[in-house]
């Protein structure tokens, strides 16, 4: 298996400003890989909120993470801007296949990109739903082909 080409920001469809922290950086003066991830959380879960398609206290349907992946580009470092794009590339009759590309700062070219996949199920019994038709409206609008 190859490993992917960076994507450029026109690859996105929503982005949204995260700004790295000086805790964020490891021993070898660069974001830690776990950090990214939470990044992918965020971005994910703002778009979710900003839509008013998620209320993590209440809404019956919650998203499950099954599935995430990352590949690394190129450093990122406090104080860097990360301009995090996002994108779905699949929705299924419960999931949603969210692409992120992690743009450090103006650059054009995304220094990490990952996925990101939720399973939709019911926040009891943890059975996996349908999507609400409110949330697959919204994610219709940030899709792409892959």
């Amino acid at each position: 298996m190859s490993k992917p080409l960076p994507q450029t920001r026109d690859a996105y469809r929503y982005f949204r400003d995260i700004t790295t922290r000086w805790m964020d950086n490891d021993v070898y003066a660069h974001v830690n890989n776990v950090v990214y991830y939470s990044w992918f959380d965020t971005v994910v879960n703002a778009w979710l909120l900003e839509r008013k398609v998620l209320d993590f206290a209440q809404s019956p349907t919650v998203g499950l993470v099954v599935e995430t992946g990352c590949s690394y580009f190129s450093s990122i470092a406090f104080p860097d801007i990360v301009r995090a794009g996002l994108r779905v590339t699949r929705l299924g009759t419960s999931s949603v296949h969210y692409e992120v590309g992690l743009f450090a700062n103006d650059n054009e070219e995304a220094s990490a990109q990952g996925h990101f996949i939720h399973v939709y199920v019911d926040r009891v019994t943890r059975r996996p739903l349908p999507l609400p038709e409110d949330l697959r409206y919204a994610l219709e609008s940030i899709l792409v082909a892959p």
